[in-house]
């Protein structure tokens, strides 16, 4: 059974940074899509940073580019999202997701076609 677990969420000042970790474990898929999603009160789940984990793709929306990175580390199966420079607007659940049906150079980004998901994380951003 696939599992995603999240954490490193927490509380941090505005221009503070975080790292979140997602292990994943119960597959046996040698390449495949990781995705990170966000869901602020009230709003819809976004997703933020993609990666194909052969490297051969990798996505960020608009509103975190050049702020948030997005990286794996194989042997661990965990893919980690460097959150620099946080903003308040980031304040939100961040959920990991896994797409095992896709091929390589794309991720497809709407949530409703990531495979798994993990429990969420939470972040919050002050001002």
């Amino acid at each position: 059974q696939v599992q995603l677990v999240e954490s490193g969420g927490g509380s941090v000042q505005a221009g503070g940074s975080l790292r979140l970790s997602c292990v994943a474990s119960g597959y046996t898929y040698s390449s495949h899509c990781m995705g990170w999603f966000r869901q602020a009160p009230g709003k819809e789940r976004e997703g933020v940073a993609f990666m194909y984990t052969d490297g051969t793709y990798e996505y960020y929306a608009d509103s975190v580019k050049g702020r948030f990175t997005i990286s794996q580390d194989n042997a661990k199966n965990t893919v980690y999202l460097q959150m620099n420079s946080l903003k308040p607007e980031d304040t939100a659940m961040y959920y990991c997701a896994a797409r095992f049906s896709q091929s390589g150079y794309y991720c497809a980004r709407s949530p409703q076609l990531q495979n798994y998901w993990g429990q969420g994380t939470q972040v919050t951003v002050s001002s």
